[in-house]
């Protein structure tokens, strides 16, 4: 019996947990050396013993159907198919999951991220982006359930535009974009119409993803002489200050996507904003029709045919949190914003995200329930949905 059953559901969020040299092995061999290290935080006190452990079971049947009964239970390199393709299938199957994006975790960390003296180096950052795109399309190739989602940084949009075309060509069914401003510039800066055209011409959506947009918040708001703890209990992703700001580069991004009329110039183009909540996106609707109403005077270009916020509802997606009360969101939001993910094999999504959502939506009708696990995401991948 899969874990999920009854009706279609979609999975807006999952990732693959990289071994050391997963992505240095789809790289070209000259740029091998070059390329940082992987970075895994406090994961990496642990990452050798899961995965160690994880292979070993290959050999022992009962140890795979140990793993197999405690799906959800498993989290990290130790879960069924956190880096293995053959035992991802065989999860999803469990899992029951009709369709599923799949994200990296770290990989991106060898070559863009913190690391700024890689990350200035053209050569480095577009030749890792290669290598990113070829492993996790070669992760997912052979089952179309699993869509992959390529990393593309926008630095320097003809590279960024002749990598999104190889992406596309690899079996990319998404684009994750950093939501930090690429280069100095807006996203909506003209230089980068390329790469909205592309997207919008092949029917690939762009992806924000958490980790795309930076600190949320600057290091000293957590040195506050308190034990030091997170999910992984090393302090290195997200903790609850950082929660309160998490929204806050991808709403920046996204409102200038709108208010600067790039989905009324690409109104094709589709968005996914993924791991940053969506308890946010309630107030913000509302105060993008009011800057737009408000500016409007002194920015000519506000005077768009459509309000901003139902810009945001034809061509935006978004996943909230299991711990976020969902019902109300889609009641106050809209029932065509909210889509359904399960972070697996992330420690994050928890054990048992159905319930979780369920338990927030009792008053939600089935329409609206059938667009939260299905449709909304279905519209957001168009012909790319499986």
């Amino acid at each position: 019996m899969p874990y999920a059953e009854g009706r279609v559901f979609n999975d807006a969020d999952s990732h693959i947990m990289e071994t050391r040299d997963w992505l240095i092995s789809h790289a070209d061999p000259d740029l091998r050396p070059k390329l940082h290290p992987l970075a895994i935080g406090s994961g990496g006190r642990l990452v050798d013993k899961a995965i160690a452990h994880a292979d070993e079971r290959h050999k022992n049947p009962a140890a795979v159907q140990d793993a197999e009964q405690n799906l959800m239970l498993r989290k990290g390199w130790e879960a069924l198919g956190a880096f293995d393709p053959d035992e991802r299938r065989r999860a999803l199957d469990l899992l029951g999951f009709n369709s599923q994006l799949v994200f990296t975790t770290f990989a991106i960390t060898h070559f863009w991220g913190e690391f700024e003296q890689v990350r200035s180096t053209p050569e480095v950052l577009y030749g890792g982006t290669r290598a990113h795109n070829r492993a996790i399309a070669d992760f997912c190739r052979g089952d179309k359930r699993l869509l992959a989602v390529g990393f593309i940084p926008l630095d320097i949009p003809e590279l960024a535009e002749k990598e999104i075309d190889e992406a596309i060509k690899l079996g990319c069914a998404a684009i994750h974009i950093p939501s930090l401003p690429p280069a100095k510039k807006s996203p909506s800066h003209p230089d980068f119409n390329g790469v909205w055209a592309r997207l919008q011409g092949a029917d690939v959506p762009f992806m924000l993803h958490v980790g795309g947009g930076g600190r949320a918040i600057p290091r000293a708001f957590h040195n506050n002489d308190r034990p030091v703890t997170d999910f992984l209990g090393g302090g290195e992703n997200i903790r609850s200050k950082d929660f309160m700001a998490i929204h806050m580069m991808p709403e920046i991004f996204l409102s200038t996507m709108v208010l600067d009329g790039i989905f009324e110039q690409f109104p094709r183009l589709r968005g996914g904003c993924i791991e940053q909540g969506a308890m946010w996106i309630v107030p913000w609707l509302r105060r993008l029709d009011i800057s737009q109403e408000t500016f409007v005077k002194s920015e000519k270009y506000l005077s768009l045919p459509m309000k901003a916020s139902d810009y945001v509802r034809r061509n935006l997606r978004f996943t909230p949190y299991p711990h976020e009360p969902v019902g109300w969101i889609v009641e106050q939001a809209g029932p065509e914003l909210c889509m359904f993910s399960s972070d697996y094999p992330h420690i994050e999504g928890g054990r048992n995200p159905l319930k979780r959502f369920e338990l927030s939506t009792p008053n939600l009708s089935e329409p609206a329930k059938e667009r939260f696990y299905a449709t909304n995401y279905a519209e957001m991948m168009g012909s790319r949905a499986a």
